[in-house]
């Protein structure tokens, strides 16, 4: 009767390749970012005739494919030979977010590994004696987690040849930035748009390709496109397929259909931000916050701090002005009292209220 003909065997698998379900695998060609990376290659090619060459600020929503266009440029950079004489460096600002940190880094991409007792100014004089004998095509990815910015007006101001390449979700970041750093860095600006449906299908196509075999119920794809246009994240949707493709390995199902989809849609409706890209102290202090939504900001600084919180108060207000503008939270200015002026802070659900404190961010709110 062939009751078990459509069961998976204990031996096999949906999966051709799971590790292209991650946000960091670099699948080539990079769908719809041709200009975007024309652009960022023409800022570093004055480099090749050992020119100065030009800053870019590149900007947009998390999840449409900034870091990864930018590292395909230096993945293809390393692989010209006329770029022998040029030195790419990319750091992530999130973990390397002092001027300290950064130069330690970047000592430790150009192999120079003496860097134990000796002071930032120190290090800095020694990373530049070195990067000035060629050319150099600097990468901040989240500038605007940075605590300080002393490395980027040292490096403008005596690195002979560079590319800067500053990447952060929030154009206005630049707005923030010292005067004389501003004047100095000059960029261009660099707009990511966000991907349209037929886009977003597109690329969700190429990456179901590398790590699928052909097990894709063509309405359950479909679910999975829909909902990650929504949504506006592509990370959103790789999750969304590697967890669909699990629940139908769970079932020895030999076919990905709407079933496990929905499954998986309904499963995730407590699904933390954190997977949808929020990093992990702005999902802690968030957490904060939905448990004491509507309280002073100097409130939930202690709360945070009595949670094991470690970063300064400025930090902490930082971080959420960061909540604030990806409408994670909303900030009102109060005045009067006892404590002058301060800041009430609410937690908002996805559409833009507000929630209680029980209240939970659900993927099928977007």
């Amino acid at each position: 009767m062939g009751l078990f003909e459509n069961m998976l065997k204990d031996n096999e698998t949906l999966f051709k390749n799971e590790v292209a379900l991650s946000f960091d695998f670099h699948p080539k060609p990079l769908m719809y970012r041709d200009i975007e990376q024309k652009q960022m290659a023409n800022c570093i090619k004055p480099l090749f005739q050992s020119r100065d060459g030009y800053s870019l600020l590149i900007h947009g929503k998390p999840g449409i494919g900034k870091t990864i266009a930018v590292k395909q440029v230096l993945q293809e950079l390393g692989e010209t030979d006329e770029a022998e004489n040029i030195v790419p460096l990319y750091i992530n600002c999130w973990q390397k977010n002092t001027t300290y940190k950064i130069i330690i880094d970047i000592c430790e991409q150009i192999d120079y590994t003496f860097t134990q007792n000796k002071k930032t100014e120190e290090l800095l004089k020694i990373a530049i004696a070195r990067l000035n004998k060629s050319s150099v095509v600097f990468v901040f990815d989240e500038i605007d987690k940075v605590e300080d910015y002393d490395f980027l007006y040292t490096f403008l101001e005596q690195i002979y040849r560079k590319s800067i390449l500053l990447i952060s979700n929030y154009k206005e970041w630049l707005i923030q930035l010292d005067p004389r750093i501003k004047s100095r860095l000059n960029p261009q600006l660099l707009d990511f748009r966000t991907y349209n449906q037929q886009e977003t299908k597109g690329i969700l196509e190429q990456r179901k390709e590398h790590a699928f075999y052909n097990v894709w119920d063509n309405d359950a794809f479909n679910i999975i496109v829909e909902k990650t246009f929504q949504l506006k994240d592509i990370r959103a949707g790789l999750h969304l397929m590697n967890i669909s493709g699990h629940f139908a390995e769970n079932e020895a199902s030999r076919k990905i259909s709407k079933k496990h989809v929905e499954l998986a849609i309904e499963k995730l409706d407590e699904l933390s931000v954190k997977d949808l890209g929020l990093e992990e102290d702005k999902q802690f202090i968030l957490s904060i916050i939905k448990l004491n939504t509507g309280k002073k900001i100097g409130d939930l600084f202690k709360s945070y701090q009595e949670n094991g919180g470690k970063m300064s108060y400025k930090t902490f207000k930082r971080r959420i002005e960061d909540l604030e503008k990806g409408k994670f939270v909303s900030t009102k200015t109060v005045t009067g009292g006892e404590d002058g002026s301060t800041s009430i802070v609410t937690y908002l659900s996805a559409n833009g209220n507000t929630k209680n404190a029980e209240s939970t961010k659900k993927l099928t709110d977007y």
